[in-house]
């Protein structure tokens, strides 16, 4: 099977390890990875900020690129993968023929977690080291795409891993929301960390790296050695935390 990537912004800019672990994870499963070059911003930000303009012409860069070839879409994020599958719907309502090109991508788009196992079938996950962890259902992923089991079951079959599942609430992050609402942000984040504490999990894995970012800051800013990382750096075998 051929797959195209798409990586998201943050991957790409800060956290290109992440991108590395989940290549690495598909090329596992015996999958060919492709990464178009000319893949930007999905436009989530512009849409969520109400910026529906420049979220369009992000959205129509993203689907022209990923025509390329109708291979499956894989996205290692529920928040970029949530917009692509529903947001472009949205932004194209009144568009018939870019909506019919979004609806045609949406159906070919998947989740990192949810490809593995509702596409590929993956059923268990051994080879790579077990420990403590605590898993942060980010809200894109449960609330937007519905997957809840899917990066569960991956951790969970992993020989020696102790996996607290965190209850699903936001960690504060949401984007530009983190901006606009400074106060409420670092209540919700202080809240989560509090719960991530009581866990004492070594550390907190997570299928978006927007809610591993916000949630390591507050750690690192209350001196903790919990760290953050991503379920595709936890599956590649990858023992550190977000690089």
């Amino acid at each position: 099977m051929r797959v195209q990537l798409f990586a998201t912004c943050l991957v790409d800019s800060l956290f290109p390890g992440v991108g590395e672990a989940v290549v690495a994870v598909l090329r596992a499963c015996e999958v060919q990875v492709a990464f178009p070059l000319d893949q930007t911003c999905c436009g989530q930000p512009a849409f969520n900020a109400g910026d529906w303009g420049s979220s369009r012409k992000m959205a129509r860069q993203t689907i022209e690129v990923l025509e390329a070839t109708q291979d499956p879409v894989v996205i290692p994020s529920g928040s970029c993968a949530h917009m692509v599958r529903h947001g472009y719907l949205q932004l194209f309502a009144d568009e018939p023929a870019w909506l019919a090109r979004a609806d045609q991508l949406a159906s070919r788009t998947y989740e990192l977690s949810q490809f593995l196992v509702d596409i590929l079938g993956v059923q268990a996950w051994a080879g790579v080291p077990g420990g403590t962890c605590a898993y942060h259902p980010s809200c894109h992923l449960l609330r937007g795409m519905g997957i809840e089991s899917q990066p569960l079951q991956l951790l969970e079959s992993i020989p020696e891993m102790q996996v607290t599942r965190l209850e699903p609430d936001c960690c504060g992050f949401g984007g530009v929301f983190s901006v606009d609402q400074p106060e409420l942000s670092s209540a919700m984040l202080a809240r989560k960390l509090q719960a991530v504490h009581a866990s004492q999990a070594a550390r907190v894995i997570g299928c978006d790296v927007s809610c591993l970012m916000h949630i390591e800051g507050g750690l690192r800013k209350q001196g903790l050695d919990v760290r953050c990382a991503h379920l595709a750096q936890v599956l590649a075998g990858d023992g550190g935390g977000l690089r």
